[in-house]
């Protein structure tokens, strides 16, 4: 996922954002729980079809048509990998290294 979006779900699962960083296996459950909290707030407060807060700004700043709008991902699609990766290591009680791909 794109580094500015996954900073921001970093964030929402109530971590500092920092890339590259270890979330440990007795922590997945609680980190898990927070984004899941986070997550259904925005869905809630923004709608089903709303992108992240970076995402937004982006298009705003470079939206030279409706096609650009069509373009956002809603935050929660994005969301599902690392949802996924979450809820198996927290099954396996294995920790999570999150990296920056190059």
């Amino acid at each position: 996922m794109f580094g500015n979006v996954a900073v921001e779900l970093l964030k929402l699962a109530g971590l500092t954002g920092n890339v590259p960083t270890a979330i440990l296996g007795g922590d997945v459950p609680r980190v898990l729980g927070t984004l899941e909290s986070a997550l259904a707030a925005h869905r809630a407060a923004h709608g089903d079809a709303a992108p992240s807060a970076a995402e937004s700004r982006a298009a705003s700043a470079s939206r030279e048509d409706q096609q650009a709008a069509e373009a956002l991902v809603p935050l929660r699609n994005r969301a599902l990998p690392l949802l996924e990766r979450l809820r198996a290591a927290a099954a396996a009680k294995a920790d999570v290294l999150v990296t920056q791909r190059r």
